[in-house]
């Protein structure tokens, strides 16, 4: 691979918010995994699990978590209030999604709609869900990140789309109980994936990153 190759591939990746049915072949999503394993990691703890939800069996949980809309009780508090810059990139990201969608600023069922489709993946096919162990905190964390954003790349050089999900670890009491899993473990993310529906105009949605001199101090 050129450099040339990897900078088409990271940009080429995106947030897709709509699916064809049509599910992935398990080798396909195992050869994602087996890539996104070789994340970097502090000392090489690995401290990621994974567990893969596919078909009926998420389109159920999806429907498990839509009953509990309105009380979310995340492992990881989301309660961060951005301000500045940072809010202004948050409204930008909201304007061109459901800008794509036609939905107007005040038209709140549009919207809540549009935020409940989150809880159900967006239709996706598959969906992974990325569990940090009990007590680890934000060093394992940002290594977490490290293997979400491998997993994304890998799904994207195998002609799939992805979208990493908050939404889908707000009720992380429900996945456990859906999955027979005990509690301890914190979600952290989870990851719709899939086939694109390029019809789907969330899917035209696109938001635009800030410019290196924007980002990047220099010293020395």
């Amino acid at each position: 691979m050129t450099p040339e190759d990897f900078d088409r591939l990271v940009r080429a990746r995106r947030s897709v918010r709509g699916y064809k049915p049509d599910p992935v072949a398990p080798e396909v999503i195992d050869r994602a995994l087996e890539a996104a394993l070789w994340a970097p990691s502090n000392c090489n703890v690995q401290p990621w699990s994974v567990h893969l939800v596919s078909g009926e069996t998420l389109r159920s949980l999806g429907a498990k978590m839509l009953a509990q809309a309105g009380a979310p009780k995340p492992d990881v508090p989301m309660d961060t209030a951005y301000t500045g810059v940072f809010r202004e990139r948050q409204i930008g990201s909201a304007v061109a999604l459901y800008g794509a969608m036609g939905i107007a600023r005040d038209d709140r069922e549009g919207r809540t709609a549009a935020f409940q489709r989150n809880l159900d993946a967006f239709g996706a096919p598959h969906a992974a869900f990325i569990f940090l162990p009990e007590n680890f905190g934000t060093r394992e964390a940002a290594d977490l990140g490290g293997f979400v954003q491998t997993f994304l790349l890998a799904l994207t050089a195998q002609g799939l789309g992805s979208c990493a999900q908050g939404a889908l670890s707000l009720y992380p009491d429900v996945v456990r109980d859906h999955l027979g899993l005990p509690a301890g473990a914190q979600l952290m993310v989870g990851i719709a994936f899939g086939h694109e529906d390029p019809d789907h105009p969330a899917n035209a949605a696109r938001t635009v990153r800030e410019e290196l001199e924007g980002m990047v101090r220099r010293h020395g």
